[in-house]
């Protein structure tokens, strides 16, 4: 087990909110995310949601966030949230917020587009004016970037090469999962540099069985499914000795949201199932396993592989 991926007791002091769940021992810690964005912006609506439509709709993001912030801070718990930049850009007082909570501040990018429908000039035009808002509204530097929907790929390799010349250090951007949506089965399970810089990109977490890799990063499995699926799989990552990945959006945690006409059935189920759990399970979720920053979690564990191995499983 490498000693990088794990905390003491000692190590409270450096880690604020880490000193409860570690007082009984050594437990790895884990990496707890947000993606910020309102329950209108996500890929399952954007057949019948136009974008133009987005600030007529009555947004939810800001409430729902700080939400997230107080069960955080009741569990003692630091996360990184992968802000919209139309987001800050609009809602600037809760950007402040996470970055005054200890929280770390990082990139999904400004529009929520998926990489595959941008030039390369357009998404270096959406990640360089997110983190300009991000910076400057929050007041320190971002260093991580998540892709909408999971969207780089093969087709979009080339955008760890603009990642990197634009300042980011790492992503978080690939499920190596298949998905109708996203996933790339055949990328790494453990970070690695997709490219000839120093960025770095820190697949989610996934749990293998036979010759298949099955997903254990949260998101819409953990509402889904009953919480003990999400437990193992977590529990069994960080017996293999690394740490795990989990993510959530703010409109995870309320029911009560507006309803979107025109969906269809499975962007509703996969939307609005067991959203009156959500928070419950988070809560639970927190006090079962020890959770911090990306930043604190991954960026002192070295790739596993270089750029030039991961060339031969997406040539450039």
């Amino acid at each position: 087990m490498n000693a990088a991926h794990l905390r003491t007791a000692g190590d409270a002091a450096r880690a604020p909110g880490v000193a409860a769940k570690l007082a009984s021992g050594k437990r790895i810690l884990n990496a707890m995310t947000v993606d910020v964005e309102d329950y209108f912006q996500v890929r399952a609506f954007a057949g019948v949601l136009d974008r133009g439509s987005w600030d007529q709709l009555p947004a939810r993001v800001e409430a729902n966030t700080n939400r997230m912030l107080e069960i955080f801070a009741q569990e003692g718990a630091k996360a990184t949230f992968f802000i919209l930049g139309w987001v800050a850009e609009r809602f600037p007082k809760v950007v402040r917020r996470i970055a005054a909570s200890g929280h770390e501040i990082a990139s999904h990018g400004y529009a929520h587009q998926n990489i595959d429908t941008q030039t390369q000039a357009e998404f270096r035009d959406d990640i360089k004016r997110a983190k300009a808002l991000l910076e400057d509204i929050g007041g320190t530097a971002v260093r991580g970037y998540r892709a909408p929907t999971f969207s780089i790929g093969p087709k979009t390799w080339w955008a760890y090469d603009i990642l990197a010349e634009e300042g980011h250090t790492y992503s978080s951007s690939i499920y190596p999962i298949a998905h109708d949506l996203y996933g790339m089965p055949n990328a790494p399970r453990t970070p690695f540099q997709p490219a000839a810089s120093a960025l770095l990109e820190i697949p989610m977490t996934t749990v293998r069985y036979g010759k298949r890799n099955f997903p254990a990063s949260g998101g819409g499995y953990f509402r889904l499914l009953p919480y003990g699926v999400s437990r193992r799989a977590f529990a069994r990552v960080n017996r293999e000795g690394s740490p795990c990945i989990f993510y959530c959006h703010p409109w995870e945690i309320d029911p009560g949201q507006p309803r979107v006409a025109g969906a269809s059935l499975k962007s509703r189920l996969r939307h609005y199932t067991n959203l009156g759990l959500m928070e419950r399970r988070i809560s639970r979720l927190l006090g079962d396993f020890a959770w911090g920053r990306m930043d604190e979690v991954f960026l002192t564990i070295p790739a596993v592989r270089t750029a030039d191995e991961s060339r031969a499983i997406c040539p450039r």
